[in-house]
């Protein structure tokens, strides 16, 4: 568990609450974030109304164009140099497009990684200016290629060098270098991604040929180049990220109304989430694995077979890339497992020959993310030089920690969060005490409790997508602009179970102190602990579109123990249990028990007829009474439903049978439903009561009143009256002309849900 930092009361100014209508939590996280005036929150909320800075703003820009102005008019071979992640991937495309656009002659090459890794590899160089390349245009790469520009500039070929990565300590002698870093911190520049310098300089180019208009056509490219880059979003990368988004909205790329098409991704509603976790996922595939040249023609083609032959090659890569990635971080796990001893460091160094280059990366991450500590995972193939990807944490600059070392590296590079690194692999042992030093002096002791900020507290059954709608307008989300940690306290687990090809993930069923049934995703969270007792949870929650279907999904960030109620649930007197869930001939027991014993019997749905047929006695959750000695002959439809029979109960002894019902089928269930109303509607003229019907179903009453909506929407009844637990119904409404696929979704979860708690049930040893 994390130190969670509550969020501090602000004083709130009535205009600023105005803007955001009248909504306080969302007012209040806007004023914590920093938003405090109407201009700034304004600005931050609407792109409309934040002025973006000049092009001309970044050094180098003005004689970058000069230059490219030159080569067009001149018509020079200009070869784009890019990088084969998405950022490397986009930037590309922009200026490729952007230079052709204004009559320009163009090549490109992006690295392939299994042969060149990063950067811009001296004997491919060589072969570009060989073939004719007369200027060189690099991006998303390039401000360490000392060698490369000294080769280039003794060929008479000129390079201009466009990078985000942070400065070496000698800046190459490029023609001009335009990179973010060279602006003061507070600039609104100064967090660009490679992409974001690409754009940039694409804007500047049409602005100067008086076409400036037009660089917006590209702002697609940039959305998905900054949230693949994990840029800092704020000031200048916010505002192009909100401006993308707008225009991946409405996209006319065909590759990527295909890629969008087959990852399942609804593009009216596309958000930053669907770019980082279901599109930049699969085209980083390409450049993790394979030749990422083909991505250039691909974001521009018009073709659809070529479009369609490309993103079926994106989706067997990013299989192969998912099942490379779990792979590798299984025997990362393993080398920790067995040697317990690594997590006594304040980082992780883990290598081995035959890990693939391509996933460490991603692997070092889930490092990060398990074990909050740096990570760096190294690749050392027999004969080769080790080549390794660096993760950090908040308030460890990684690339700096790693120069520290750079007498014993062959090459490093990257960001204060993410680096590259290259090295002999007999000094690795070496480079891990060096680090490991390092990085102790950087932030002190790693294993210190971490922070968890916490925007404000919302109960989970507040939760609705109008109010989830209201708080998304400080998305984009990402680093400088988190997701809303928000806590709802006094939950309980009711049920769990794993999600995902390799069941890394996890699925709670979880109950708040009313009763409430909730589900929440825990992503890379199968195999932890979860929390005994009752709990606060911060989670994280977004509109979510799955199949086009909106729906909240609220996700699992942290939980914080109620040791209170802990202790007072440990000083209630204890039930005595006596558990036959297992035994081979139940209703004989059962018997015994009715025969010698003053016993009340909870039975439901078609069960308790069965029972009734061979002369048991049983009652319903509804008839239960005050009893000494209880049998659960059905497992009950849910943890709140349990507790409140209990509560009237108040048993001393508690026989277990847990028989399931078999009725969490939605065909099972509604047919059953429509039985009893057809039966209600011709004897007892259309009256029937809520918990009678829920008793009969054997399920919650919130499941039962779904049932009855989608009957009445499929026409098959009218819901004339509901007052309390009484209902009135007619025979035959009005079918519904929409959708009613909605309804029919909300009840087969409702059902896998309770289905879920009666699995939990039928296992647990804590049911009380």
């Amino acid at each position: 568990m994390r130190n969670w930092i509550e969020p501090h009361e602000n004083t709130i100014p009535a205009d600023l609450q105005a803007l955001t209508g009248e909504n306080l939590l969302l007012t209040r996280i806007l004023a914590q974030r920093g938003y405090t005036t109407v201009e700034v929150a304004r600005a931050f909320l609407d792109p409309d109304f934040y002025q973006p800075a000049s092009p001309t703003d970044l050094p180098g820009m003005v004689p970058a164009i000069e230059r490219l102005q030159r080569a067009i008019k001149e018509q020079e071979q200009i070869c784009v140099w890019g990088d084969f992640d998405v950022d490397g991937q986009t930037s590309t495309t922009i200026l490729v497009s952007t230079l052709r656009d204004l009559g320009a002659k163009v090549t490109y090459h992006i690295p392939v990684r299994a042969q060149e890794s990063h950067g811009v590899n001296l004997p491919v160089l060589k072969q570009l200016i060989t073939r004719g390349a007369q200027l060189i245009l690099t991006c998303d790469t390039g401000i360490a290629a000392h060698e490369a520009i000294d080769y280039a500039k003794s060929q008479g070929v000129d390079m201009i060098i466009t990078d985000h990565h942070d400065l070496p300590p000698a800046l190459p002698e490029a023609y001009c270098i335009i990179n973010p870093k060279l602006l003061p911190p507070n600039h609104p520049l100064s967090t660009l991604p490679g992409v974001g310098v690409a754009y940039k300089l694409a804007e500047a180019l049409y602005q100067y040929a008086g076409r400036e208009k037009e660089a917006w056509k590209h702002l697609d490219l940039t959305a998905l180049g900054i949230v693949a880059d994990l840029a800092l979003l704020n000031l200048d990368t916010r505002y192009l990220l909100q401006r993308g988004l707008e225009n991946l909205r409405i996209t006319g790329r065909l590759g990527l109304k295909i890629l969008m098409e087959v990852a399942e991704v609804n593009q009216s509603r596309l958000t930053e989430t669907h770019i980082g976790y279901m599109l930049a996922p699969r085209m980083n595939a390409l450049g993790r694995l394979a030749d990422a040249n083909i991505i250039v023609d691909f974001l521009t083609t018009t073709d659809l077979l070529m479009a369609r032959t490309v993103v079926t090659q994106l989706e067997g890569l990013n299989a192969q890339r998912q099942l490379l990635t779990n792979q590798v971080f299984q025997a990362a796990q393993s080398q920790i497992e067995r040697d317990p001893t690594l997590l006594d460091e304040p980082v992780l160094v883990l290598s081995h020959p035959t890990w693939p280059g391509g996933v460490i990366g991603i692997v070092a991450s889930r490092l990060v993310d398990r074990y909050h500590r740096p990570a760096v995972l190294i690749s050392t193939p027999a004969g080769e030089v080790g080549r390794g990807s660096a993760r950090s944490i908040e308030g460890c600059n990684i690339t700096a920690a790693i120069a520290a070392q750079s007498e014993i590296l062959v090459s490093y590079g990257g960001h204060p969060m993410a680096a590259g690194l290259s090295i002999d692999p007999d000094r690795i042992p070496e480079f891990k005490r060096g680090l490991a030093r390092t990085i102790q002096q950087m932030i002190g002791d790693i294993r210190t409790e971490t922070s968890l900020q916490i925007d404000g507290y919302l109960p989970l059954a507040s939760l609705s997508l109008g109010m989830v709608d209201a708080l998304e307008r400080i998305a984009p989300f990402g680093p400088g602009n988190p997701p809303l940690t928000l806590v709802s306290d006094h939950m309980k687990v009711v049920s769990h179970s794993t999600l995902g090809r390799n069941e890394e993930h996890e699925k709670l069923i979880l109950e708040d102190g009313s009763g409430n049934l909730h589900t929440v995703i825990w992503w890379q969270g199968a195999g932890w602990d979860l929390p005994q007792g009752h709990f606060d949870l911060a989670y994280t929650v977004r509109a979510s579109d799955y199949r086009g279907q909106q729906d909240l999904q609220v996700e699992w960030v942290d939980a914080r123990l109620l040791e209170e109620e802990l202790e007072v649930k440990a000083a209630k007197p204890a039930i005595k249990i006596s558990d036959f869930r297992n035994h081979p001939q139940p209703i004989t027991v059962l018997k015994r028990l009715l025969e010698n014993s003053d016993i009340q019997a909870w039975c439901e749905g078609d069960a308790l007829e069965k029972l009734t047929a061979l002369g048991i006695r049983g009652s319903n959750r509804y008839e239960i009474q005050a009893c000494k000695t209880m049998a659960i002959w059905t497992t009950p439809p849910g943890h709140s439903e349990l507790l409140a029979t209990l509560e009237c109960a108040r048993p001393e002894v508690v026989y277990l049978f847990a028989v399931d019902p078999e009725i969490d089928q939605p065909e099972i269930f509604l047919k059953h439903l429509a039985g009893l109303i057809k039966f209600a509607l011709r004897s007892n003229e259309g009256a029937v009561k809520l918990s009678r019907l829920a008793a009969a179903t054997a399920q919650r009453e919130m499941t039962v009143r779904k049932g009855l909506e989608w009957l009445e929407a499929r026409g098959h009844l009218s819901i004339l009256v509901e007052e309390g637990d009484d209902i009135r119904l007619a025979e035959f409404g009005k079918p519904v002309t929409g959708d009613i696929s909605l309804l029919t979704r909300q009840i087969a979860e409702l059902l896998q849900e309770t289905n879920a708690y009666r699995q939990f049930f039928h296992r647990s040893n804590e049911l009380f």
